[in-house]
């Protein structure tokens, strides 16, 4: 029959490694939502600025409506004022 002590040091390592585990997962988790901020508000002023090109083009109310609802501007000259600046 054989007999086996679990000693101090095994269960010390392991909550050690369980720790780092931890603290890994939520930085990459953090790090991970820090890049999917970024790329939304990088993919947002993107389709500011190739919504303003079209209107420059092309005068039509999609465009209006569209880029209003990406800056929260109401009026028409406030777009276009808006326009005139994300171009530049």
């Amino acid at each position: 029959m054989k007999f086996e002590l679990k000693t101090e040091k095994e269960n010390y390592s392991r909550s050690f490694s369980q720790f780092f585990s931890i603290i890994f997962f939520l930085t990459l988790i953090i790090i991970l939502f820090d890049v999917a901020v970024k790329l939304g508000v990088i993919s947002r002023n993107h389709k500011i600025e190739h919504n303003c090109r079209l209107l420059s083009v092309e005068k039509s109310k999609p465009h209006f409506k569209k880029l209003s609802r990406l800056s929260n501007l109401k009026s028409k000259q406030q777009i276009w004022e808006f326009c005139r600046e994300a171009i530049k």
